[in-house]
């Protein structure tokens, strides 16, 4: 068996075995097959796709190049939530307190941004002192003190996806359905949770472009948590405008904070109940409706914010010192009409270039940057009125390049939030 024969077996539009595959995987983690070896084979499968069943016989492989997280000694079902990525996507730290407080317990790993798309773990980094990386024991240990704990991604845990996905970054493979779906699938099943809600990402701010290839990824990713035994539900939600109105950690941190007070309406509140509703209802095997009035109850009651103050100073944030840039200006638009199009991967493009992400994984990024946004698509604007505003320190930044992300014109546009829930129909 040779990675030349396989490389070329996959460009052929033929179907590599389990052993095929596992020779690969295992051959790339100890650094005996090579990068320019590795990349040729992802754009083949990139080109060519794979079958189910290779995507199952990948995941498998790659969930067992790492430690496997036992989740046992957690007292009741532990439900885990996982977001494709997206500009402004912050419902982890808005949602986990809500289903805390239910009586659902999370233990949940996230990653830090990587391209245009914010990473959770930036953001609950941008709090002064917040600790992102815990021992396994430390990590159980809160997951049954308080019902939720968000650490950074365990180093032992899928070995081989960390190297993998590094190397799709750089080699433009990252769009990729069967890779996408064997990534996800593979950390979540090793993470432990018997119960997964997906938020799976459309549109001009995400991977997903289309709502077929959507529905194709989402099919996949249930398919795979059935034959792991594990309950998976896919919301696929539109990412065509930045999610709430921040972009920029702290600044995100902020919105949060003001959503878990019950002080914002708009569509990432909408979000974060829609996705608490559902995990509540696994957790707690109720109705999807019974989980979306109970988490709405919890957000008004104010119980969630309580519960995020509490997750945070466990983890040793101090939410007192967040900061933001002292440096503010306003954007202005110059004409009146209807927001009908936001160039979603732009702004968080433009957002990186300010230091509010990362170019490569070793970059260190500025926590206090970022954008607000005045309006969303469907909201009318005066000429003059103001359309964003810019935190900014030590980086320059054209600001035609924000405006020009806003298309203005004179219809009205309104943006359908959820496009779709996906459930196996044998899971109740």
């Amino acid at each position: 068996m040779n990675i030349i024969d396989i490389i070329l077996k996959k460009k052929a539009k033929k179907t590599l075995t389990k052993k095929e595959l596992e020779f690969v995987i295992k051959g790339y983690v100890n650094d005996e097959i090579k990068d320019y070896q590795m990349s040729s084979l992802l754009m083949a499968i990139n080109i060519n796709g794979m079958t189910d069943k290779e995507v199952l016989d990948l995941t498998d492989i790659m969930l067992h190049s790492g430690e496997v997280i036992d989740l046992s000694s957690i007292d009741g079902i532990v439900v885990d939530k996982h977001s494709t990525g997206g500009v402004g996507d912050k419902t982890s730290l808005i949602v986990l307190p809500i289903v805390a407080c239910s009586g659902v317990k999370i233990a949940k790993m996230s990653g830090r941004g990587l391209g245009h798309t914010g990473g959770t773990i930036d953001k609950l980094e941008s709090i002064p002192g917040f600790k992102v990386n815990l021992s396994n024991d430390d990590f159980i240990k809160q997951v049954n003190d308080i019902g939720l704990a968000i650490v950074a991604g365990n180093e032992n845990l899928v070995i081989a996806d960390k190297k993998i996905y590094a190397l799709r970054d750089v080699t433009g493979n990252v769009e990729s359905i069967p890779l996408i779906a064997s990534s996800i699938m593979s950390k979540k099943i090793a993470s432990g949770a018997s119960k997964i809600v997906i938020d799976l990402k459309l549109g001009n701010g995400a991977l997903i472009k289309n709502k077929k290839d959507a529905k194709t990824l989402a099919n996949l990713m249930i398919k795979i948590g059935k034959f792991y035994d594990k309950e998976v539900v896919v919301f696929i939600t539109n990412m065509d405008e930045p999610l709430g109105y921040n972009i920029g950690n702290s600044l995100e941190v902020l919105e949060c904070i003001d959503i878990l007070k019950n002080n914002k309406d708009g569509n990432l509140k909408d979000l974060c109940l829609n996705l608490a509703g559902m995990m509540i209802s696994l957790g707690k095997n109720i109705s999807f409706d019974e989980g979306l009035k109970e988490a709405n109850e919890i957000l008004e009651s104010k119980r969630a914010y309580q519960k995020f103050e509490e997750w945070i100073s466990y983890q040793n944030g101090d939410l007192t010192k967040l900061k933001v840039a002292s440096k503010m200006f306003s954007l202005k638009s110059n004409k009146d009409g209807y927001i009908t199009k936001i160039d979603t991967y732009k702004l968080g493009n433009l957002a990186r270039s300010i230091k509010a992400g990362r170019y490569k994984k070793e970059d260190s990024i500025d926590y206090e940057v970022g954008f607000v946004l005045n309006k969303k698509i469907g909201d009318f604007v005066f000429e003059g009125e103001e359309l964003v505003k810019i935190y900014i320190n030590d980086k320059d930044l054209n600001v035609k390049d924000v405006i020009d992300c806003f298309k203005i014109e004179d219809n009205l546009v309104k943006p359908k939030l959820i496009i779709d829930i996906i459930r196996d129909n044998g899971c109740n």
